[in-house]
């Protein structure tokens, strides 16, 4: 006997009387455990008495959390209702469930964040090296064309690179060029010039006295492109520079020693001062004291740090010593080797706001050839630093006497020397 009303169908019982697995009450919300009283509760033996009145069916009880109790309870249904289920979290995220933590947050994962800082700090330093590179490459002065060179000799081993100190004033105030005792003099010449060897075999620093006796060689203008005969005319190094640039200076040494230059790196008075200032100053140990009111020099023997115009003092010194220009180039020898490896330092190289300073007033001050690349001049640099750490060699021209007040060079050490840097060999001529 059905004790629903008549008018209710099984579909309408099963679908308000036992719910739709798809009703869930709305929010996260959790219905207290709800038992019906027993059979015969409301007295009598008989079926419960509906508590308003005959026309409503009596309502069927929990058991265990598992819906209408009987052989209803193995249908499967599970309201969760009487266990305190939250709804709309999946998982069960409510206290006490799958997802709960206790209140604490879950344990950071350290090496995914390792890995993520690892990558995010190569990136950052792969970014600033390109950008870096492409900052220097632009500042670089390439205005030397080798090309206008004529009849040069073969290439050899190794790169060679001719390092040229010009008494450029230019960029210099007034009162620049009165504390740095450069003299006001147009135009410009060479103060020093140094052939750089890197090969295989240890690099080698070669001096070229600015009084070297030569034979200006046949050349084309590098500006008016007129070609000019060789007559014989023999004068010294430096008046090749100051008669038609680097390309005739370039013409001249090569024809002179037979050595093929491949690079070309000229700096001029001021740059040279600002670059060690920019580095902090250069540290250097001078065995012997000296003054010279010319350059402006005034110094005690010992290990002291110079700034940029006690730098280009002690450079540019001849006057105080007996052998003037052979000791001058052993001078700018020393201090260009300590210059490169002050600049080398991990001070100076990990420190940006040091770093940047001395690379802006370095390639701002430098003139090149067309063809050096930042690698290159790099590889100069560290040459330069592994002839002073002891290295590499570093020498005079071999000099075997004067002829009106110029330099003779030994025309026999020069060829073992040349012969010994074409075959990227170990230098065994020792120097004037």
């Amino acid at each position: 006997m059905n004790d629903w009303p008549e008018a209710w169908s099984d579909d309408n019982r099963n679908r308000y009387g036992r719910g739709s697995a798809s009703a869930h009450p709305e929010g996260a919300r959790a219905m207290r455990q709800v038992r019906r009283p027993a059979s015969g509760a409301y007295g009598g033996s008989g079926p419960s008495a509906p508590p308003y009145g005959g026309g409503v069916p009596q309502q069927p009880s929990y058991v265990n959390g598992q819906g209408y109790g009987g052989d209803n309870a193995s249908d499967g249904y599970d309201s969760d209702y009487n266990t305190g289920q939250v709804y709309g979290s999946p998982g069960g995220g409510g206290p006490g469930g799958p997802g709960d933590h206790g209140g604490y947050r879950p344990r950071p994962n350290w090496r995914r964040r390792i890995k993520w800082t690892a990558i995010t700090l190569v990136t950052a330093l792969a970014v600033t090296s390109v950008a870096t590179y492409f900052w220097a490459d632009g500042k670089l002065h390439r205005d030397v064309d080798l090309s206008k060179v004529i009849d040069r000799p073969a290439s050899g081993a190794g790169t060679n690179y001719l390092i040229v100190g010009s008494d450029s004033r230019a960029g210099l105030s007034s009162d620049q060029k009165k504390k740095l005792h450069t003299g006001s003099a147009e135009g410009k010449r060479t103060d020093s010039m140094m052939i750089l060897h890197v090969g295989s075999n240890g690099d080698t620093l070669v001096s070229l006295p600015r009084d070297s006796n030569v034979t200006i060689p046949s050349y084309v203008g590098s500006t008016s492109g007129k070609s000019y005969p060789a007559t014989g005319r023999q004068t010294k190094l430096n008046a090749a520079y100051a008669e038609d640039g680097p390309t005739l200076l370039v013409r001249t040494v090569e024809a002179n020693m037979g050595l093929h230059i491949d690079h070309y790196v000229e700096i001029g008075f001021a740059g040279f001062a600002n670059i060690v200032d920019a580095v902090g100053g250069v540290t250097l140990t001078i065995d012997k004291g000296f003054k010279d009111k010319y350059s402006g020099a005034d110094f005690q023997a010992g290990t002291q740090t110079l700034n940029g115009e006690q730098a280009l003092a002690f450079v540019r010194t001849r006057h105080a010593f007996a052998t003037s220009d052979l000791q001058r180039t052993k001078n700018q020898q020393k201090f260009l080797s300590a210059l490169a490896h002050q600049v080398a330092t991990p001070s100076t190289v990990m420190n940006p706001f040091k770093l940047y300073p001395t690379m802006s007033a370095g390639l701002d001050s430098l003139t090149v050839d067309k063809d050096m690349s930042l690698w290159d001049l790099g590889s100069m640099f560290w040459a330069m630093k592994g002839v002073n750490s002891g290295d590499g060699t570093s020498l005079n021209m071999p000099i075997s006497g004067s002829v009106g007040g110029n330099l003779v060079w030994d025309k026999a050490k020069v060829k073992t020397l040349v012969d010994e840097l074409n075959n990227d060999q170990e230098v065994t001529v020792s120097g004037g």
